[in-house]
C-alpha cells in the first residue's frame, strides 16, 4: 500500500518543505495559492488552482482505489493532510503528506456515505473556497480527479479480482443520489457520457482544461477538450 501511495505522490509522515495543510488552506485558500503559486512558477491564478487540484485529485481518486481493493480509506482531520514542496522529474511541485490519521476498514454496506464524504471533503469543501480566489471553474476542479478515477476504474474493471467491487463503487458514483448536496446531478456520470471508463483513455473527454499546458515543465493532458 505504502508503494502505491507514494507512486500517486502521496507520502507518510511531515513533508521536508512543508506549504499548508488541508485545514489552513480551506481557511485561507488566498495564502495556500501563493504558495502553489511560487512552486509551479505561474503567475495565473486560476493555472495555480487548477495545478494544484490536479495533485489533490490524486489523492482523491487513490481513496476510492483503496476502498475498491483494500475496503479500506485513510481517515484523518484535515489538519494531518499536509502538503509540501518536492522535486519530481527535475520539476518542483506539490505533494501529499499524511502526518496522522489512521487507514480504517470501511464497511461495505456504508460505501454510498463513504464516497461521499471523499467527495465533499477532497474536491467540493476545497473547491468552494478556491473559486473566492480564482476564477476556475467548481467543473473544473472535479474534473482534475475525474481524469485520475478514469484509469483506475480502466484498470479495476478489467481484473477479475476487482471488477465485482469496481462496479459497485462505480454505480454509487454515478448515482444522481450520492451527489445530493455537491451537485444538481451526478458530474461523473455526465463525464462517462453512458460510455465505460476503458473507452474514454487518450480522448477529448473533459469539457474544460486543467491547464497543464501552460505550467512550465508540464505539457498538455491526453484529456485536453484543446487538443489538436
Amino acid at each position: 500500500m505504502k508503494r502505491q501511495l507514494n507512486s500517486y505522490s502521496i507520502y507518510l509522515g511531515e513533508p521536508a518543505h512543508p506549504l499548508f495543510t488541508l485545514k489552513s488552506l480551506k481557511e485561507d485558500p488566498s495564502a495556500a495559492l501563493d504558495l502553489v503559486q511560487a512552486v509551479s512558477r505561474t503567475k495565473n491564478r486560476t493555472v495555480a488552482a487548477s495545478f494544484f487540484t490536479r495533485r489533490l485529485g490524486m489523492f482523491t481518486a487513490m481513496q476510492l482505489y483503496m476502498l475498491i481493493v483494500y475496503e479500506e480509506i485513510w481517515e484523518g482531520p484535515d489538519e494531518e493532510l499536509g502538503f509540501g514542496a518536492i522535486e519530481e522529474y527535475g520539476n518542483l511541485t506539490v505533494s501529499q503528506f499524511l502526518t496522522g490519521g489512521t487507514f480504517r476498514p470501511a464497511d461495505p454496506d456504508e460505501h454510498r456515505g463513504t464516497v461521499r464524504a471523499i467527495l465533499r471533503t477532497y474536491v467540493k469543501d476545497v473547491s468552494d473556497p478556491l473559486r473566492t480566489v480564482s476564477p476556475a471553474s467548481s467543473l473544473t476542479h472535479w474534473e482534475n480527479m475525474f481524469g485520475f478515477l478514469l484509469y483506475h476504474f480502466h484498470v479495476l474493471l478489467n481484473d477479475p479480482y476487482t471488477a465485482a467491487e469496481a462496479q459497485a463503487v462505480l454505480d454509487i458514483l454515478k448515482d444522481g443520489r450520492t451527489w445530493e448536496g455537491l451537485a444538481k446531478e451526478s458530474l461523473f456520470a455526465r463525464y462517462l457520457q453512458d460510455r465505460r471508463p476503458s473507452d474514454l483513455l487518450n480522448t477529448t473527454v473533459r469539457t474544460t482544461c486543467c491547464h497543464s499546458k501552460d505550467v512550465p515543465g508540464l505539457m498538455q493532458c491526453g484529456f485536453c477538450p484543446l487538443k489538436k
